[in-house]
């Protein structure tokens, strides 16, 4: 097989694409319509924190404040998160998962599982350690640029 490594950040774009679908779709059939990877990221990162604030949420998700605001208050209209104010910085909310956001969470812990299973078929344990490993090396190469901007 002849392989055009001009094409592989495309296939990652691809790869990226493709999942996401799997995801979006397995999610429906769970009963969670309309959510984002980025949604999911969220109740992620909440279900590791009691609690936390806009700006802890966004850097951890890496997006920025704004967006994050319009992510968070989606997942708490649709009753996935809480919101309530810091008592000792009334500027400042906390936000954390309801019972709703831990069943997504259950839901999407259990769809990873099968996501993986379907991404690694036909991988060695060997090549998968390589791979993550390749994985890792690309976007180190990516963050020590953002580091020198």
């Amino acid at each position: 097989m002849i392989m055009n490594i001009n094409s592989s950040i495309s296939l990652v774009s691809h790869i990226h694409s493709i999942t996401a679908d799997f995801l979006t779709e397995k999610l429906k059939q769970k009963g969670f319509q309309n959510y984002a990877s980025s949604h999911g990221n969220i109740l992620f990162q909440l279900s590791k924190s009691d609690k936390m604030t806009m700006g802890e949420l966004a850097s951890r998700i890496n997006r920025d404040k704004s967006t994050t605001t319009v992510l968070v208050r989606k997942l708490e209209k649709d009753g996935l998160i809480s919101t309530y104010p810091d008592v000792n910085d009334k500027r400042s909310r906390f936000i954390h998962l309801t019972e709703k956001g831990k069943q997504f969470n259950q839901a999407t812990s259990e769809i990873s599982k099968e996501l993986l299973e379907t991404f690694y078929k036909n991988f060695s344990e060997e090549e998968i350690i390589q791979f993550v490993q390749y994985l890792n090396k690309i976007e180190n190469n990516f963050s020590s640029i953002e580091n020198r901007t």
